[in-house]
């Protein structure tokens, strides 16, 4: 009886998400005028998840591109 509850207890916790906060820094750069702006949001889920998500905020519109990176 202890080894299946023991079992239980070690198969729940593999079970368990590895979900963290991760900070998600995106630089808003302005290239006519030069001016450079930084925005950081907080995503939380797994590394790989966060760090796509974070990734697919990169846009490039006419003179304005936002970078963002996971941090």
């Amino acid at each position: 009886m202890k080894k299946t509850l023991v079992l239980g207890a070690f198969a729940t916790l593999m079970m368990a998400s590895c979900a963290k906060d991760y900070s998600c820094k995106c630089v808003v750069a302005d290239s006519t005028s030069g001016t450079n702006n930084t925005v950081t949001t907080v995503i939380n889920g797994k590394k790989k998840d966060a760090k796509a998500a974070c990734e697919a905020q990169n846009v490039v519109l006419g003179t304005v591109t936002q970078t963002c990176t996971i941090q």
